[in-house]
């Protein structure tokens, strides 16, 4: 089942409104997804040279505090942090491989959900609605947000197996389908050196686009190669530092639906979430085509249709 919602914003002006208008989305869909829920959202860069990071962990007593003042003195006595709920976003100049060694070594509970430039990613146990309210969805700010309610069939119901998932710089992936060949490309993957925390397929296919970026592919040459490399039925919603990206497989028999005004482009899987968007009457409203590229990035200011 699952369901799967996007927003991105066209004007930097409406960045206050971004978590306003994905909260009632994401809603929508809690009853394809009732077990869990997750989104990442992309805005309040860090300048160069710094990273930020998301940290989570479900244990309520976990003592960041001590872990903050524990990062300052180890790795980068500047750090800037701010808790919300049950993760910490942190802005520091450490790099990324020494923070992934200090947590192994000094919070090994402690989930790493996402590294960038530009995004954060929350998720958690729970109906979409308690875990929008444990993190107040509805004041998030930024240019663009994806989002996931999952309803788990396959594995157990906890934060580890909630979506997005992210496997590269400010890139994430939300996944409503099944892959069948995840666990020979699993395998390949982890030849090429990617590595992953869950057995989830929607993982694997999140690391195979990370793989091909880092070979110097666009988003777009990345997602036309997974229709090629990616067996079995999905839809795709993969968020990036400059935008979003929709792909549905061949066949498409998981549902989605896009549209588009001056001030948004959405998509969802189902209109009903799309619904209380303002001017939605007035919007232009498709089905996304099966194996078709639907990418949106700063760069365009336009949605890029590609594939067959």
């Amino acid at each position: 089942m699952c369901g799967i919602v996007g927003l991105y914003l066209k004007d930097p002006a409406q960045a206050s409104q971004l978590g306003a208008l994905f909260e009632p989305m994401l809603l929508a869909m809690g009853d394809r997804g009732p077990d869990s829920a997750g989104w990442g959202v992309y805005g309040d860069e860090v300048p160069d040279g710094m990273l930020k990071l998301t940290l989570q962990s479900e244990d309520p007593s976990t003592p960041w505090d001590e872990l903050m003042d524990a990062f300052r003195r180890d790795l980068d006595g500047d750090v800037d942090w701010f808790r919300n709920a049950t993760a910490v976003v942190i802005k520091t100049r450490a790099e990324e491989a020494a923070v992934r060694a200090w947590l192994a070594t000094n919070a090994p509970a402690i989930s790493l959900m996402s590294v960038g430039s530009s995004i954060e990613i929350l998720k958690g146990v729970g109906h979409p609605r308690l875990v929008a309210d444990r993190f107040s969805l509805n004041q998030m700010r930024g240019s663009h947000i994806i989002g996931h309610t999952r309803m788990a069939t396959e594995s157990a119901v906890n934060m580890e197996g909630s979506h997005p998932f992210s496997t590269g710089l400010d890139l994430c992936l939300v996944h409503n389908g099944s892959l069948s060949n995840h666990n020979r490309l699993r395998r390949q993957l982890e030849h090429e050196g990617m590595s992953f925390e869950t057995d989830n397929d929607s993982e694997v296919a999140a690391a195979y686009l990370t793989w091909r970026l880092r070979q110097g592919e666009t988003l777009t040459q990345a997602l036309e190669a997974a229709l090629d490399d990616l067996d079995g039925f999905y839809t795709f919603t993969i968020g990036t530092r400059d935008g979003f990206a929709v792909l549905r497989d061949p066949i498409a028999c998981k549902p989605a639906v896009m549209a588009e005004t001056a001030s948004y482009v959405a998509m969802a899987s189902e209109y009903r979430a799309l619904a209380r968007l303002p001017g939605i009457s007035q919007a232009r409203v498709w089905e996304p085509e099966p194996g078709r590229v639907y990418v949106w990035e700063h760069a365009q200011q336009g949605v890029e249709e590609t594939g067959t």
